[in-house]
């Protein structure tokens, strides 16, 4: 029986340090191709958010977001899950979204 270091190269055509590589230059170019907005809302998945909702201009409601919005199917809403309770939130009208 080998080590496993000797039974990796079995499984992987590629020596562990060059598919290493391969990954991040694929990873690299994936991430230079999108714009500076686009890379913001990759990394904002799953961070919480700030959500505050507007009337006539002032600020009526605000709620802190356990993780991810998202966007209701055909219509201007949004709905995530209120860190402070747990319980779903559905929000429409105007709306500010802050990265927390």
């Amino acid at each position: 029986m080998g080590s496993l270091a000797g039974s990796m190269s079995f499984i992987s055509p590629l020596p562990v340090t060059k598919m290493y590589k391969v990954l991040l230059f694929i990873s690299l170019m994936c991430v230079m191709g999108c714009s500076k907005a686009d890379r913001a809302a990759i990394f904002a998945i799953g961070s919480k958010h700030r959500i505050t909702l507007y009337s006539g201009g002032i600020a009526v409601r605000s709620w802190v977001s356990s993780g991810k919005i998202e966007n209701e199917d055909r219509s201007d809403g949004y709905y995530f899950q209120d860190d402070a309770t747990g319980k779903l939130i559905r929000v429409s009208g105007q709306i500010l979204i802050e990265q927390e």
